[in-house]
């Protein structure tokens, strides 16, 4: 079987890990470049060219779409799957997880429970909008981006409103959060594949800031999930549409939050924090996903 991997770099521990697993239970990687791939359609048919050559048949593909090339990458996806090839994640599902607001919209829908947000672009609704989360501090965050990538704590009004003013001028769209100051820096992450919870950890700030991403300085430990995190994190991959998920969760008075789903997770950290072999885990569901089982 022929399993293609879209990622733009095929150094990054992930894309490496996948390429080498794909080979050692027997199959044949074929890594692709997102941006070097060219899409055509014509007499009814969906062609892909890498650099100047036809691709051919590929028997499926996983998606690995970088925020920055969120627009392309889609448009790649859903290229392959007009064409019938099976891919996960879907175009649809990974548009609907990678805007932030639009994602909160959506668990909201169906009863997951999510910090409370606001998205404005009015200044006159600014402190408002802090009155309205609780008050100060406040998070703010791009509505893409990823490894903890966009994301500010405002702890005073005039640091909100400058931090806003700046965005705003650049042409960004900023959802402002509630900051859940009993998670003290910590958060969960849970892989889910195929609506089941295959590896989870807890994530904290070593460097003393809020944000406990891997790649901000982050330190994962095993975690063992609680049913109500599991139940959380399998509904919030279920109604995105997400077949392979890193759902992120954080501990507050109320109980779980969702704070965000991605849907291309990097898992350097939680192979190294659970001992679990997440890359061949990927890739056996992604060979029955094909065979459709």
């Amino acid at each position: 079987m022929k399993i293609g991997i879209l990622s733009r770099d095929r150094q990054l521990y992930t894309t490496k890990r996948l390429l080498w697993t794909v080979k050692e239970i027997g199959h044949d990687p074929i890594f692709m470049d997102t941006l070097k791939l060219s899409l055509m359609v014509r007499d009814s048919k969906f062609e892909v060219y890498y650099d100047e050559e036809n691709l051919g048949q590929i028997d499926v593909v996983l998606g690995r779409i970088g925020a920055s090339i969120t627009d392309y990458g889609l448009a790649v996806i859903r290229h392959f799957e007009l064409g019938g090839t099976p891919v996960v994640n879907s175009s649809t599902s990974i548009a609907d997880s990678r805007d932030k607001f639009r994602s909160l919209q959506v668990l909201t829908k169906h009863g997951i429970r999510v910090p409370a947000t606001m998205l404005t672009r009015s200044p006159t609704m600014t402190m408002r909008s802090v009155d309205l989360l609780g008050g100060m501090p406040i998070v703010l965050k791009m509505l893409q981006g990823t490894q903890g990538i966009g994301v500010m704590l405002a702890e005073n009004p005039s640091a909100a409103e400058s931090i806003l003013e700046t965005f705003w001028g650049l042409g960004h769209d900023i959802q402002i959060q509630s900051f859940i100051k009993e998670a003290k820096g910590r958060d969960i992450r849970a892989l889910v594949i195929d609506g089941q919870v295959v590896a989870a950890m807890k994530r904290e700030s070593t460097t003393g800031e809020f944000r406990s991403n891997i790649h901000r300085g982050g330190e994962g430990k095993l975690f063992i999930l609680p049913p109500e995190f599991e139940e959380l994190a399998i509904k919030t991959a279920e109604v995105l549409g997400l077949k392979v998920a890193g759902i992120d969760m954080l501990e507050s008075h109320e109980g779980a939050v969702v704070i965000e789903a991605n849907s291309s997770p990097g898992f350097e950290g939680l192979e190294r924090a659970t001992h679990k072999d997440v890359a061949r885990m990927i890739l056996e569901f992604l060979i029955r996903h094909a065979r459709g089982s």
